[in-house]
């Protein structure tokens, strides 16, 4: 920008103690509201990050190559900087924020790195797993709001590994899409599949987020689980996914996306199922009923938290396009 068409206040005499009211004085010019709050803390926070540690050159050139590589790491199928969100807990810390769910409400979790936009449009009862060495899986679910009512016509993009615990995207020369498709909730909520059972599986540790754990001495392993993601006009966007219990990672996944609500009985299908839906008897079977909450009652809950969070740190906000801002009128 020309230097001529903005206000700078003058800078001098920079110290360790005056460097970040410095920083937040020459950013206070910004319009957005919103933006000028969240760089004031993220320099504050940051700044005070440095002070604490007492950090060093060294250790500040090594976290800059360290996210260069993060970012070199990225590709069209692979998401480097969502999996270091992933293992750092903070994907799963913005979704709770950002989509607070009421009781009897379906939970969020993390999308992960690997969801991809080219699962094709199937319709209910589709085989979406091809992989022969799966062991078939019969999914039987249904959609409702919080008042118990079916919800018709939802968009349900679906997702897994296949047994070995890959995605198809992990795959060089695929030709492609498999173990994920996209389907919609019939007139009675209800929508169904055809997959096969989900297995453990290690988040991808050939980059710099897998050399980071091992750092840290922690595992890379996920708990066999199968992600869902709800869309439709008037409802919350939902993203999360259903865990088998009693799985060895149950308690220590490597993303930290289990929670109680998520985790679902892994069960066989009965003859009579088996004749209905058009699979073997020896097909495992997992059932769940997803709650979506409305947009409006999401909204009116994230505003009440985030007013709450902000009472709570003894701070004068507003909200500004439902998202707090300091309140300097």
């Amino acid at each position: 920008m020309d230097p001529s068409l903005v206000n700078v206040p003058p800078l001098k005499n920079l110290t360790i103690d005056n460097i970040t009211d410095n920083v937040k004085l020459i950013n206070s010019n910004c319009e957005n509201p919103r933006l000028k709050y969240i760089l004031e803390r993220l320099v504050q926070h940051l700044h005070d990050f440095a002070r604490e540690t007492r950090l060093s050159h060294e250790e500040w050139m090594t976290g800059l190559l360290f996210l260069t590589a993060v970012g070199q790491k990225c590709t069209d199928v692979r998401q480097e900087f969502i999996l270091l969100s992933d293992i750092l807990g903070l994907s799963l810390l913005v979704d709770s924020i950002d989509h607070p769910k009421p009781p009897a409400s379906t939970e969020g979790t993390v999308l992960g790195p690997f969801h991809s936009h080219e699962a094709e449009i199937e319709p209910n009862g589709a085989q979406i797993a091809h992989d022969p060495d799966g062991e078939p899986c019969l999914v039987l679910c249904t959609i409702k709001d919080t008042d118990g009512k079916p919800i018709s016509d939802v968009k349900i993009d679906i997702w897994e590994t296949d047994s070995k615990g890959f995605y198809d995207v992990q795959y060089p020369g695929r030709e492609g899409p498999d173990q994920r498709a996209v389907m919609h909730s019939d007139e009675k909520g209800i929508f169904w599949f055809k997959a096969i059972t989900p297995v453990p599986y290690p988040i991808p540790a050939d980059g710099p987020v897998g050399k980071l754990l091992i750092e840290l001495r922690r595992h890379c392993y996920r708990p066999s689980h199968m992600h869902f993601m709800f869309e439709k006009v008037g409802f919350d966007h939902l993203i999360t996914a259903l865990y088998l219990r009693g799985d060895p990672y149950e308690t220590s996944d490597a993303v930290f996306g289990v929670k109680d609500s998520l985790i679902v009985d892994l069960k066989t299908v009965s003859s009579d199922q088996a004749r209905e839906y058009g699979v073997s008897e020896k097909s495992r079977l997992i059932t769940y009923d997803f709650v979506l909450v409305s947009e409006e009652e999401s909204r009116k809950l994230q505003e009440k938290n985030a007013m709450d969070a902000m009472k709570a740190l003894g701070r004068k906000m507003k909200l500004y396009n439902g998202l707090p801002i300091p309140d300097v009128d």
